[in-house]
């Protein structure tokens, strides 16, 4: 089985930022586990399920990622799964102070797994899922920000097929 590490976050939607974190903890640890939290204070554009089926699609080339979602507290998946680390993307500063305050619960609650922070290739600093939505609102060129399936799934959630 080896070292399984997991991946979570909301991915509405996965970018090629949230790609390069996958991509890198997939060389590190044996297997990752790519789960999408349903976060009921975030108003998503994508069904926890499409979600979930974009990040299988954009993540079908790497062998040992697997995909999922989860609802609770994220110890309790990681234990489900007999994760032993948590695997955390950098893009700024301004990240750090936040995923600070979740590690810190995290460890309250799990102090057997570890967070692994791993800074953003600098292409990406700048990406979020909310400025891809906000572009892909407006029609806006996207398709160096997210794979081509996630370009092609905005352009159907905005009606902006042309």
């Amino acid at each position: 089985m080896g070292v399984i590490a997991i991946c979570p976050g909301s991915f509405d939607p996965i970018t090629y930022g949230h790609l390069d974190i996958i991509r890198r903890g997939a060389k590190v640890f044996d297997q990752i586990h790519v789960v999408v939290l349903n976060n009921s204070a975030k108003n998503a554009l994508f069904s926890v399920d499409e979600r979930v089926e974009l990040i299988k699609e954009v993540t079908k080339d790497i062998h040992n990622v697997k995909v999922a979602s989860f609802s609770g507290l994220l110890m309790d998946y990681a234990e489900s799964v007999k994760a032993s680390a948590i695997i955390r993307g950098l893009r700024a500063v301004s990240d750090f102070e936040y995923e600070m305050q979740i590690t810190s619960m995290n460890r309250v609650l799990n102090d057997k797994i570890e967070t692994f922070f791993i800074m953003t290739n600098n292409q990406y600093s700048f990406l979020s899922s909310s400025i891809v939505k906000e572009v892909a609102k407006y029609n806006g060129k996207i398709s160096e920000l997210v794979p081509s399936t996630v370009e092609k799934a905005l352009k159907i959630k905005y009606g902006n097929m042309n």
